[in-house]
C-alpha cells in the first residue's frame, strides 16, 4: 500500500480576488489538520491566528504559525478550515477530510468523494442534550415558568 494523495484547490477565505492554488496533498488519516509550507501560507496571504505547539510523527514537539481562514475544495467538496504551516508539501488530515465526506481508498491510493453520499456531504451529529443539574434548586429552576414582560 502506497501513499494517497488528493488534487486541492485552496482559496484565502478573507481575500476572493487573489488567485486560488492548485495542488496535491498528501492524505494522512493518521493526522488530524491541514498543513501547508510556508510559500503556500505566503502566495495566499493567510493571516496568523496565533502560535500552536504540535507533536510530529517522531514525537517531538514544535511551535508553529495557525493559519487561515482557507476555503478546501476537492471535486465537488468544499470546507473551512485553518492551517498549520510547515514541512515542504501540503498534508490534508482527517478533520478537512471528514468536513468534506471524503474516504480514502488505500488500494487505488486515492481519496475520493464518499461513494455513499455522491451529490451532498454528508455528517453525523448526535443531539446535544441539556445537562441535569443536580441541586433542589436546580429542580425549582427547571420547573419555573417564566412570563415576559
Amino acid at each position: 500500500m502506497g501513499l494517497a494523495r488528493a488534487h486541492l484547490r485552496l482559496a484565502n477565505a478573507r481575500r476572493p480576488e487573489l488567485a486560488a492554488l492548485e495542488l496535491d496533498a498528501l492524505a494522512d488519516t493518521g493526522a488530524l489538520h491541514l498543513c501547508i509550507p510556508e510559500h503556500v501560507a505566503i502566495q495566499l496571504q493567510l493571516d496568523e491566528l496565533e502560535k500552536r505547539e504540535i507533536t510530529i510523527a517522531d514525537g517531538s514537539k514544535r511551535l508553529v504559525p495557525y493559519v487561515g481562514p482557507v476555503i478546501i475544495s476537492f471535486a465537488n467538496r468544499h470546507c473551512y478550515a485553518g492551517a498549520m504551516v510547515l514541512g515542504n508539501e501540503t498534508l490534508l488530515g482527517a478533520i478537512p477530510m471528514e468536513d468534506m465526506d471524503l474516504v480514502v481508498l488505500p488500494g487505488a491510493r486515492q481519496v475520493a468523494v464518499n461513494p455513499a453520499s455522491p451529490n451532498i456531504a454528508q455528517s453525523t451529529v448526535k443531539a446535544l442534550q441539556q445537562p441535569k443539574l443536580l441541586s433542589p434548586e436546580a429542580d425549582h429552576f427547571e420547573n419555573a415558568h417564566f412570563e415576559h414582560k
